[in-house]
């Protein structure tokens, strides 16, 4: 059972991606992911609501328990590592090609793998090992057709990111299945929906106060050429760091479709962009609520589950390629091919 809601979700993160990456089109990474959070957080908090009035029963599967703060300090733990993750991820495949960004995310359950089996002692056979190994091998022929696209991974700041935004990814992995695990079984035993719940909310609020500092008039500006400016919405030429016009520029009040939406707390995002920021919530919210109830299963293997969902580059991927008419399908399709592979190799492992 575990095994097959792993492979919805990640179908369900493919779809993400790819309305993560159209909502990020000519939108600042900031705004749209404070959206992203916003409208997640309207989805579950009304279960938060109906579960304390007692209109959902606690059997069902979506019954989110008042806790305290003994509870709540691990998620908010949990929120700090995933927005670390998404800021950098949402930055990467703002300026990455989809076809590229989405199979360096399926190496993440390579790391957590080795956490796996580290922290929860956790034991691959022969067909799971085969599986890794070939992600592995998957990775480094990415760095080859990064090359055709004058992308070099060493010096590249949003390959950088996306790497960074992976190893985050994985530590939340590993915390997930710490936060899930019975005590018994090394873990704390929180509720998955619990979990789901406040996270989104508690991203939701850091995001809110980072923005309220940043816009608040007596905030002073960060001068060009200081040293400590940091342009992250650039976009880049051919995959180097080349200067481009500064986010501030691009969202200019001058241009029409920019327009200001509710009073500025989202400055910047266009009106078009919204349905795109609301698919992006939908399937991010899908996505987790079946993963956390795979992960409260027993037996599941957060390796195997992890690895499993890096399957959603495959949707991703087939956009990219029918839709946003990327480069260098043909190397990139044999890099996908692999990643397909080890997921085969995986499942064979865990039937």
């Amino acid at each position: 059972m575990w095994l097959l809601l792993a492979f919805l979700s990640a179908a369900l993160l493919g779809f993400y991606d790819v309305s993560k990456k159209e909502a990020l089109r000519d939108n600042p990474v900031v705004p749209v992911l404070m959206l992203n959070t916003f409208f997640c957080s309207l989805i579950f908090m009304p279960l938060v609501a109906l579960s304390a009035a007692g209109v959902i029963a606690e059997t069902s599967l979506f019954y989110v328990p008042l806790c305290g703060w003994a509870v709540h300090k691990y998620i908010f733990l949990k929120a700090l590592i995933v927005l670390a993750s998404w800021l950098c991820g949402y930055y990467a495949m703002k300026n990455l090609p989809l076809t590229l960004v989405g199979p360096i995310n399926a190496t993440r359950p390579v790391m957590v793998l080795l956490g796996a089996i580290v922290v929860f002692g956790e034991r691959l056979n022969a067909y799971q090992w085969v599986g890794v190994l070939l992600a592995i091998v998957g990775y480094y022929m990415l760095r080859r057709s990064g090359k055709k696209e004058g992308i070099d991974f060493r010096h590249n700041r949003w390959i950088a990111l996306a790497v960074v935004g992976a190893v985050f990814g994985a530590v939340s992995a590993l915390y997930d299945k710490f936060l899930l695990a019975p005590a018994g079984e090394g873990g704390v035993g929180l509720d998955r929906m619990a979990v789901q719940s406040y996270f989104m909310l508690y991203q939701f609020l850091m995001l809110m106060t980072f923005w309220g500092i940043k816009t608040h008039p007596l905030t002073p500006p960060v001068r060009e050429g200081s040293g400590c400016a940091v342009k992250l919405d650039e976009e880049p030429l051919t995959g180097g760091d080349l200067a481009q016009p500064s986010s501030e520029a691009r969202l200019s009040p001058s241009r029409g479709s920019g327009e200001r939406v509710f009073g500025g707390i989202v400055f910047g995002v266009l009106p078009r962009s919204f349905f795109w920021i609301l698919l992006v919530s939908l399937f991010l919210s899908a996505a987790d609520f079946v993963y956390f109830y795979a992960l409260s299963l027993p037996d599941a293997l957060i390796s195997v589950v992890s690895m499993i969902r890096r399957g959603s580059v495959l949707v991703s991927f087939g956009v990219g390629a029918l839709v946003f008419r990327e480069k260098n399908l043909r190397s990139k399709a044999v890099d996908l091919a692999l990643v397909l592979l080890s997921m085969v190799f995986l499942y064979l492992g865990s039937r």
